[in-house]
C-alpha cells in the first residue's frame, strides 16, 4: 500500500486526466457506483474510475499499478457474488462505453466493454442479425462472452464464445492490445472462456447469424405437474431441430404481463420453448406440451431483444446461484429435480431452471477452454429474496439442488453462473488440462495477478 500522500497525489493526477468520473469513500454518489446486481455484495473500494473510453482504462490502470492496487471491472455488474467490485481496490467502471457499432454486410458487430445484452441485441434487431447473449437483458456483453456465454440461442449459434472474433484489450501493465485469430493465438485462445484474467476488454467484436424471425411457446403448469412437464420437454428437445431451445423452469408468480392475474404469487412449472424461427413450426412442436393440463398456453413471435427480458431480475436484491452439468436426464433424475422444485423458496423472483444444450453448443470449437459443452443438460438453481434473515434458508436450498442432481452430474460448470466456489470448482469448468495451459498465459499477461476478482487463474 502506497503511502498516504502519494495516494492523495496520485488520486487528484487521476481526477484531472481521466475524461470520465473518478469516485473515492468520500465522496457523493460513491454508494450508488459501488451498487451492484447482487445486493449482498457490500464491498468498499478504494477508487472508482468511470471510464469514458480506452485512453482513460489505460491511465486507470497506470494509477493501480503506481499505487499496488489490485483491479476490479465492471461491466453490467451481474457477475454473480458481486465480482464487479474489490475491496480496497481500484473498480474500472465501463458502464459509459457502451457505444455497439453493426456491420451488416460483415454480418459482425463491434460491442464497447461497458454494454449489456439488451444494448447488443437492440442494435442488431433492425438488421435481422442476432449472436447468442445472457438470459437476462442487463448481463453485461464482455463478462458473458469470455466466460463462456450460456443463452437462448446457443443450441443454433453456439455459446456466446463461439461468435467472438476480437477482443480490444488493456494488460496489466496498462497497455493497449488487439486480440485476434491474427496476433498472438494462445492469448486469443485464453479468452474463449478464461474470463477476465488476462486483461480489460474495452471492446468486443462478435459473429452475427440472420434471425429474421424469432418464436417463443410458453406453457404454465400447476408444480404437482412437473413430472410430466419434464418428460414432455426432455422428449420435444431429444428430437428436435437446432434451431430449438428453451428451458423448464419452476417459478413463483411469473411477470403478470405474460399471464393472467389469477397466477400472480403461484408456484408453477413452466415450459419455455424458443425457436430461431416462425410461429407455425413452434406451434407444431410445442404441441405435445399443450396437450397437459395447463393454466395457461401462449405461442407467438416476438422481437429478440424483447424474449430476452423474460427473465430479467431487478438489480439490489439478494441473490445465491449455481449450476450442475448433466450428462444424463432419465426419470430418477426428472423427480430429483422436481422435487427441489416443490422446495424452492418462497420470495418471488427465486427459480429452478433447466436448460437443454447440444446442438451447435456440442458440435462446437472443443479446444477452447469450455469444458461443459458435451453435458446435454443443464440445471441452475438461482434464489433471489431481500431479507437478511432469510440467506441460510435460500442459499442452502441452491446446495440442496446441486446435490439432488450430482449422481448425474458430469463435474464440469458453467462458470457465468456459479459464485465463488473454490479452486477445484474453477477447474472443472476449464478442464484440468486447459488450466495448466492458462496459467502459462496468466503468467505472460497478468503475472502479479493484478486481475484476481473473478474465477481467478493464478499465474504459474
Amino acid at each position: 500500500m502506497a503511502p498516504r500522500s502519494k495516494a492523495r497525489t496520485a488520486l487528484a493526477a487521476l481526477r484531472e486526466d481521466l475524461a470520465g468520473d473518478v469516485l473515492a469513500p468520500d465522496d457523493p454518489g460513491y454508494d450508488g457506483a459501488r451498487a451492484v446486481f447482487d445486493g449482498t455484495a457490500d464491498r468498499r473500494p478504494a477508487v472508482i474510475a468511470r471510464c469514458a473510453h480506452p485512453a482513460d482504462v489505460v491511465r486507470a490502470v497506470r494509477f493501480a499499478r503506481d499505487l499496488d492496487l489490485p483491479v476490479a471491472v465492471r461491466g453490467g455488474g451481474h457477475g454473480v457474488g458481486g465480482r464487479a467490485l474489490g475491496d480496497n481496490a481500484l473498480v474500472v467502471d465501463l458502464r459509459r462505453m457502451r457505444q455497439v457499432m453493426v456491420d451488416p454486410a460483415a454480418e459482425a458487430v463491434r460491442v464497447g466493454g461497458g454494454a449489456t445484452t439488451g444494448d447488443l441485441d437492440r442494435a442488431t434487431q433492425p438488421y435481422g442479425l442476432a449472436t447468442t447473449g445472457a438470459r437476462d437483458s442487463g448481463t453485461g456483453v464482455g463478462g458473458c462472452v469470455l466466460g463462456g456465454g450460456s443463452g437462448w440461442l446457443e443450441r443454433a449459434f453456439g455459446p456466446a464464445v463461439d461468435n467472438l472474433i476480437g477482443v480490444e484489450l488493456v494488460t496489466a501493465g496498462a497497455e493497449r492490445l488487439p486480440a485476434s485469430a491474427d496476433g498472438d493465438p494462445e492469448l486469443f485462445w485464453a479468452l474463449h472462456g478464461g474470463g477476465g484474467n488476462f486483461g480489460i476488454a474495452t471492446a468486443l467484436t462478435l459473429e452475427l447469424h440472420e434471425l429474421p424471425r424469432f418464436s417463443r411457446a410458453l406453457t404454465l403448469c400447476p408444480a404437482r405437474s412437473g413430472p410430466r412437464v419434464v418428460r414432455a420437454f426432455r422428449e420435444i428437445l431429444g428430437t428436435g431441430p437446432d434451431a430449438l431451445g428453451g428451458a423448464v423452469l419452476y417459478l413463483t408468480g411469473p411477470p403478470p404481463r405474460l399471464v393472467p392475474p389469477r397466477l400472480a404469487g403461484r408456484r408453477l412449472c413452466a415450459a419455455l420453448l424458443t425457436y430461431a424461427g416462425g410461429e407455425e413450426e413452434l406451434r407444431a412442436l410445442a404441441a405435445p406440451l399443450r396437450a397437459l393440463p395447463h393454466e395457461a398456453h401462449l405461442v407467438g413471435e416476438v422481437p429478440y431483444a424483447d424474449a430476452q427480458r423474460l427473465l430479467d431480475t431487478p438489480p439490489g436484491l439478494r441473490g445465491h446461484c449455481s449450476a450442475e452439468c448433466l450428462g444424463a436426464l432419465p426419470d430418477a433424475a426428472v423427480d430429483a429435480f422436481c422435487a427441489l422444485g416443490d422446495e424452492m423458496p418462497g420470495p418471488a423472483g427465486t427459480r429452478l431452471a433447466l436448460f437443454p444444450q447440444g446442438g451447435a453448443v456440442a458440435a462446437g470449437e472443443h479446444a477452447y477452454p469450455v469444458a461443459y459443452r458435451d453435458a446435454p443438460w443443464l440445471v441452475h438453481p438461482f434464489a433471489v429474496w431481500t431479507d437478511p434473515a432469510d440467506d441460510g434458508r435460500c442459499t442452502g436450498w441452491v446446495r440442496r439442488v446441486r446435490a439432488a442432481v450430482r449422481p448425474w452430474s458430469t463435474g464440469d460448470v458453467p462458470l457465468n453462473l456459479v459464485g465463488d466456489e473454490g479452486p477445484e470448482r474453477v477447474r472443472a469448468g476449464l478442464g484440468a488440462g486447459n488450466t495448466l495451459r492458462l496459467e502459462k498465459v496468466k503468467r505472460r499477461y497478468d503475472p502479479d495477478n493484478v486481475f484476481r476478482f473473478n474465477h481467478n487463474i493464478r499465474p504459474v
